[in-house]
């Protein structure tokens, strides 16, 4: 999940930092980031906590077989969409307010409206998925913690979010020095981890694990491929990230450059690290590795100091990722509440320049979800699998987006037919992606997606009618009422148990 996208200082070739409102007075001068730069902030806003989870959200799903099959299928799917982001940074230029903007931009207010809520409530469960992941991880030293889900860990996750708050509050918003760090140290222990069990490869277990049938029955090849869909595309949000900032950028051009290098190095690393892991531990034991399972693994190898050397390295990073997505969230409310497409409320700023009234809605929502670990099952992979499918909807209205493009010719004035057939044809296979993506996340995210957009449809009435604008077209009128339909669904299907969380 992205760890830097929220601030430019957020890469270590950044000397400054972008402010909630996007307006640092040195970063707005043209030509500020240099290919490198956006190719780091890509990097860095994909390489987060949920490399740290690969091994057992792997293991429980499939063999190598299907572990190669499926990093192919996503990372084809996903460089289609690093494409869709590339093509449209350089055909939309003046589109720069981040990836939720494109569905307004397509599709009418509306839906750019719920684009933005999936795209911030994504971000919400990013965090509250942050706190458990730091918690869970500690449950290793400290069994009180548990996975995440007990009081303590909600009571520490607690005093963390509102410490946050009022550091971010009183203006501490410059992560420069801060990302710089984080940076080297989420980077270094996924690379000792790769070399060290290349280097205890045991060419018997990795045998064993290449369609791991003797372990058990984990379904066809196609269900374990769908099985982790959810979990490579988790970790690789954050593969806008470049065109987040693209206004920044020296040349235009190298958005794209940026973001398909940047993907393509993330790539590697995931698949690395997914391979590694079944080259020393049989599939089954990998599955049973608590969460962070590189910890176990790694421990598994090189003896107990390993537990230390990749929790260290997990705690440090993900604070550091809270950091920036605590930023990010306050700036997908406030940024729509300046454009006048949330509420006027969401705009306020305090004394500091700090969105504040969007910061304290994004806290008290993440305390909302960590209060409701306490009756999850699965509380880590539940707030993974719901950050995951919210931050689908903007993703796909943004593929979809460059795909009418396509179709319609606008904005390809200028170009010759070859090439607008070529970007048409990629934002189709970027689109028919997104869709899959929905399938594979199955009916309980997307229901559970729609209790959260249904009720959030409120604040679009009150930014409507604050502005004297039409609330709904007869087309918006429609959707609204499949996502209320949707809501009760869902809100129907908790009570009776339906839905299991």
């Amino acid at each position: 999940m992205a760890d830097t996208v929220p601030t430019v200082a957020g890469t270590s070739a950044a000397p400054t930092s972008v402010t909630p409102s996007g307006t640092d007075s040195s970063a707005t001068e043209p030509g500020k980031l240099s290919l490198p730069t956006l190719t780091g902030m890509v990097v860095g806003s994909m390489v987060g906590a949920g490399v740290f989870s690969l091994p057992a959200r792997f293991g429980v799903a499939t063999g190598i077989l299907g572990s190669l099959i499926a990093w192919a299928v996503a990372g084809a799917g996903i460089l289609m969409l690093a494409f869709v982001f590339q093509n449209l940074a350089i055909r939309k230029p003046d589109l720069d307010s981040g990836v939720f903007i494109y569905a307004k931009a397509g599709f009418g207010d509306y839906v750019g409206f719920n684009s933005a809520i999936g795209f911030w409530a994504s971000a919400i469960a990013g965090n509250a998925f942050y706190w458990v992941f730091i918690t869970a991880t500690l449950g290793a030293f400290f069994p009180a913690f548990g996975d995440g889900d007990t009081i303590l860990a909600v009571a520490l996750s607690t005093v963390g979010v509102w410490l946050f708050h009022y550091l971010i509050a009183r203006g501490v918003r410059d992560a420069a020095a801060i990302n710089r760090i984080v940076t080297i140290l989420k980077i270094l222990p996924i690379l000792v981890f790769i070399v060290v069990l290349f280097l205890a490869f045991d060419a018997g277990i990795f045998a064993d694990n290449w369609i791991a049938t003797g372990y058990g029955d984990l379904g066809s090849l196609d269900e374990q491929v769908r099985n982790t869909m959810i979990i490579t595309t988790f970790v690789f949000l954050g593969v806008e990230g470049a065109s987040v900032y693209s206004r920044y950028a020296k040349k235009r051009s190298d958005v794209g450059k940026a973001t398909v290098l940047g993907f393509l190095s993330v790539l590697s690393i995931f698949a690395l690290v997914t391979l590694a892991s079944y080259s020393v531990m049989a599939q089954p034991q990998i599955a049973a590795t608590r969460q962070p399972s590189m910890i176990g693994l790694f421990e598994h190898v090189v003896g107990d100091w390993g537990r230390w050397f990749i929790s260290a390295g997990v705690i440090i990073s993900v604070l550091g990722a809270y950091l920036a997505w605590t930023l990010m969230a306050a700036e997908v409310m406030y940024m729509p509440a300046r454009n006048e497409d949330f509420p006027a409320f969401l705009g306020r700023e305090n004394d500091q320049k700090t969105p504040i009234t969007a910061l304290v809605v994004s806290s008290l929502a993440v305390q909302a979800l960590l209060a409701a670990t306490l009756v999850l099952t699965d509380a880590l992979n539940f707030m993974l699998d719901l950050c995951t499918s919210l931050a689908l909807i903007p993703y796909f209205f943004a593929a979809a987006y460059a795909l009418k493009l396509g179709l319609t010719g606008e904005s390809y004035e200028n170009v010759d037919a070859r090439t607008r057939r070529k970007e048409a044809i990629v934002a189709g296979i970027a689109t028919a992606y997104t869709l899959f993506l929905f399938e594979a996340a199955g009916l309980q995210f997307l229901l559970l997606s729609a209790v959260l957009l249904a009720p959030a449809t409120l604040l679009y009435v009150k930014a409507r009618s604050e502005r004297n604008r039409r609330l709904f077209t007869p087309t918006e009128v429609a959707l609204c009422a499949l996502i209320v339909a949707g809501g009760i669904t869902g809100v129907v299907g908790l009570w009776t148990g339906f839905i299991a969380i």
